[in-house]
């Protein structure tokens, strides 16, 4: 309700001097900075106003007000409401009189022209006129897109089902999200309301499909559906229970990179780190070679003929131990090599004859035993982490044989490795080197990994493999004029990774999965690769993590730590909305950060049981109840 400064016909003068008078509410009565409180008028302490037919909401803790000024527009929003006892001369006052009401108000921006602008372009007078928004200009504050930026629609304010909430899709999906709430309070219908309005809002777009990519982890098979957020999308439904879930190509380059070499054999800092660093630097020369596997066998045949020559039995049955266990099993593999106790050495048995190996002249029979033919049958093995484990043994065999590594203090890590292998071959396939890996079908730029029925360990190592390969191959894209193609990794029930107080992994494991998700959030958005959190418990997650998300969409939280991790780690969040947390109804969410231009309260659109995940709190009574009885109870 603005009045033109150069309108002369009286009866708009009148019309808005009418208007005026029915929206006013009160006057400045002091200035603080941006504290302001206002007097409300005597005839202005109802709840509603009726003006041309239409009931309005009058002024609450909350709302909104707005502060003339001149010709200057201020908006303010009200904190608290108080009363206090006004002195008068006026003998013939009643008590109700010397009552006055007073508002609290903060600053929060002003209008320019019909655009509201977030901030205090100048501070009111005592005495300037406070009015109630008009539907228009309070929809104008709640409008968080320019006038050409492509929005979506989030849902609607939810003190006012006719204020719609359309954010940018620019400043949300260009960001690091997170989604907090306690279960049953709407968290995972945001998570997917955003991605399906985003999805009907560009999916039809072949630009959309070649340079977008997202990435969700869902570990509860929320997401898993055909049709849930959307139906342009790959699942790979994992299982460590069986061996009929599908399998994830993971880059070897990712694998054989020391640091997660490290955490997948929970290897020793001072031992057992510089060993497996020795081993792939062994591998990666074995795979520069044109004939990788012939060179493979060519270090065995020379390592077998040092352990047969060895001068200590007790240290060459460890060795001939390894061999056999990287070799193709047979049986009575070493049927034919003798122990003689006495000189100290093997030796090759030949019928009625033996050769002892200690003697050079004897060398030669060493190729003719069991063991030393089958190198000949050794092949890679379909299973990376087998081979890999493998390279091992052949890097332990030449410590042992160098005297540089002793096998109880290396063993322990090999062993890790293999309790690991069978889990992580049910899950991961590691294709040859050079081979094109993507996780991605043509025309599907969603990617779903269901964890639902993965155990806990491959839980916490797959989202940072994944990640941190999808992280790597998304810097390789950008070039020196600008970033094309966007990656958002989207992870539900985030607290399962992203916890620092985990204690079911070593420090070691925990900070570096830490680092790898801070490293992202840090610095992905150089590279266009963005996080979207959603957490029941976002107390649990680093807060260095936490404070680097740009907008939040919270929900119900009732946990006191919750509570106090978001006042503490988000600055956008003002003391009325914190206080509300605990109270909001389910699918009401506080929307907040750089995207919005003040703290709102959205209730968040519900979507069809097609596109919904499958979050559904069981209905007890109606899985306790025949069908039979109900109907009964029914008709009754």
């Amino acid at each position: 309700m603005e009045y033109s400064k150069t309108e002369n016909n009286s009866e708009d003068i009148q019309h808005y001097l009418t208007k005026s008078s029915i929206f006013r509410i009160g006057t400045v009565s002091s200035v603080d900075g941006r504290a302001v409180s206002v007097r409300v008028d005597r005839d202005k302490n109802l709840s509603h106003l009726l003006y041309q037919g239409e009931l309005l909401k009058n002024v609450s803790v909350g709302s909104y007000i707005k502060i003339l000024k001149g010709f200057d527009c201020l908006i303010g929003k009200i904190e608290k409401e108080y009363i206090k006892e006004i002195t008068t001369n006026d003998n013939y006052a009643t008590p109700s009189d010397k009552i006055a009401r007073f508002l609290s108000i903060q600053l929060v921006g002003y209008f320019e022209g019909d655009e509201y602008k977030k901030g205090v372009k100048e501070l009111p007078l005592i005495g300037d006129e406070c009015l109630i928004l008009e539907q228009n200009e309070y929809q104008r504050i709640h409008n968080f897109t320019g006038k050409e930026e492509i929005s979506i629609r989030l849902g609607h304010l939810m003190t006012d089902s006719n204020i719609s909430i359309d954010i940018s899709v620019n400043k949300l999906f260009a960001s690091h999200i997170g989604v907090f709430g306690n279960t049953g309070s709407g968290k995972s219908y945001t998570l997917a309301s955003l991605y399906k309005e985003l999805f009907d809002k560009f999916g039809r777009n072949t630009s959309f499909k070649e340079n977008a990519r997202f990435l969700l982890f869902d570990f509860n098979g929320e997401y898993a559906s055909d049709t849930s957020i959307t139906k342009l999308k790959k699942v790979y439904n994992l299982s460590t229970q069986t061996d009929c879930g599908n399998k994830i190509e993971l880059s070897p380059d990712i694998i054989l990179a020391p640091d997660i070499f490290f955490i997948l054999s929970n290897a020793t800092e001072k031992t057992q780190q510089p060993f497996i660093r020795r081993m792939l630097k062994l591998y990666n020369k074995v795979q520069s070679q044109d004939d990788s596997l012939s060179y493979t066998k060519g270090i065995l045949r020379n390592q077998l003929k040092r352990t047969l020559q060895i001068a200590d039995l007790i240290t060459g049955d460890t060795l001939l131990a390894y061999f056999e266990k990287i070799l193709p099993f047979e049986e009575n593999l070493l049927s034919d090599i003798g122990r003689q106790s006495k000189s100290n050495c093997f030796y090759y048995i030949q019928e009625s004859k033996n050769y002892f190996f200690n003697d050079p002249a004897n060398a030669n029979f060493i190729e003719q035993t069991k063991i030393y033919r089958a190198i000949d049958k050794l092949e890679v093995d379909a299973e990376f982490i087998t081979w890999i484990t493998k390279f091992l043994y052949i890097q332990l065999i030449d410590d042992i044989l160098s005297n540089r590594a002793q096998n109880e203090h290396i063993a322990p890590a090999i062993n890790k490795l293999n309790s690991l292998s069978k889990d992580f071959s049910k899950v991961i396939t590691v294709p040859p080197h050079k081979t094109p890996i993507t996780l991605w079908e043509k025309e599907k730029p969603m990617v779903v990994i269901n964890l639902d029925k993965v155990n806990t360990a491959m839980k916490k190592l797959l989202p940072l493999l994944l990640s941190m390969m999808c992280y790597q191959e998304h810097k390789s894209y950008k070039t020196e004029e600008t970033v094309t193609k966007s990656l958002n990794i989207i992870i539900d029930e985030a607290h399962n990774i992203l916890s620092y107080e985990s204690t079911r992994e070593s420090e070691s494991w925990k900070d570096f999965r830490l680092e790898t998700f801070e490293e992202i959030i840090k610095e992905g958005r150089k590279f266009g690769v963005f996080l979207t959190l959603a957490s029941q418990r976002p107390s649990d997650i680093s807060s260095t993590i936490i404070s680097q998300l740009h907008n939040y969409l919270i929900h119900r939280l009732i946990n006191n730590r919750d509570l106090e991790m978001v006042e503490k780690a988000i600055s956008y969040l003002d003391k009325l909305s914190v206080e509300t947390l605990p109270i909001l109804p389910a699918g009401a969410c506080v929307l907040s950060g750089t995207i919005a231009d003040l703290p709102i309260i959205v209730q968040v659109e519900r979507l069809s049981d097609e596109l919904a995940p499958k979050s559904q709190t069981i209905k007890l009574t109606d899985a306790w109840s025949d069908t039979t009885t109900l109907l009964e109870k029914h008709e009754k």
